[in-house]
């Protein structure tokens, strides 16, 4: 881990978490596939592969934040991000459903989602969130929470939007209800770990939740395919 001083923890470690979470957006966004899907043009592949790499990490979204915040709550400390964690937790629940609906519109079947080869990215992202909170500082989960949901703020809704309007993939208009759904919910989110943060002076929990940050920042956009190529799941 970094030094307080390379981390800017301190006065300033809101703003270099705000640093890490606009640096995913734009790490995203020069993915050629996170290109595509800004401006609604990605293909009918790279559109699955991307729904079942998300399936694949964000089915373990609710047990990860449950076991932090139950961890936290377990060691006494910092009731209302314990709380925030568990809350986070029940929140997720059920959106990976979201994404094997919007999978079964465009084709694949549940089984052939559940068996599809998981990308390293998707590994590295559920490994190190499950040692956080089983292992490391539980907080740390905060980090990884707060820039995926600055991502969802920021470009969910319009993924969404111009996927439908470029409509270049069969289906599509029933296929967005994952984008869709966080687009609208996670703004209010971000403001909310905000405020929290701003209380939380303890330098440890500071550079563990920017730690994860970091790592989410540099881990995420690798669940976009290579290239133009991907292992898919079957058709129906």
């Amino acid at each position: 881990m970094q030094t307080q001083t390379e981390h800017g923890v301190g006065v300033s470690w809101l703003a270099a978490l705000d640093v890490e979470a606009r640096g995913l957006v734009a790490a995203v966004d020069a993915r050629p596939d996170g290109r595509r899907l800004f401006e609604g043009t990605i293909d009918k592949a790279g559109y699955i592969h991307y729904l079942v790499q998300t399936y694949h990490y964000a089915r373990w979204s609710t047990p990860i934040l449950r076991e932090a915040g139950e961890r936290l709550q377990q060691l006494g400390r910092h009731p209302e991000l314990a709380e925030l964690l568990v809350q986070k937790g029940e929140e997720e629940r059920g959106h990976d459903r979201w994404l094997l609906s919007d999978l079964r519109n465009l084709g694949c079947s549940e089984e052939s989602v559940e068996t599809a080869v998981k990308c390293p990215a998707v590994e590295a992202y559920t490994g190190w969130n499950f040692f956080t909170s089983r292992s490391g500082v539980p907080t740390a989960a905060l980090g990884t929470a707060y820039v995926l949901e600055y991502l969802s703020q920021t470009r969910a809704g319009v993924w969404a939007e111009r996927l439908r309007k470029v409509s270049t993939i069969p289906n599509i208009r029933k296929s967005v209800t994952f984008l869709r759904s966080h687009g609208a919910l996670d703004g209010d989110h971000v403001a909310e770990m905000a405020r929290l943060f701003a209380g939380l002076t303890e330098t440890e929990d500071q550079e563990a939740i920017l730690f994860s940050a970091r790592v989410a920042r540099s881990v995420y956009p690798c669940i976009f395919r290579e290239g133009v190529t991907a292992t898919l799941p079957r058709e129906r």
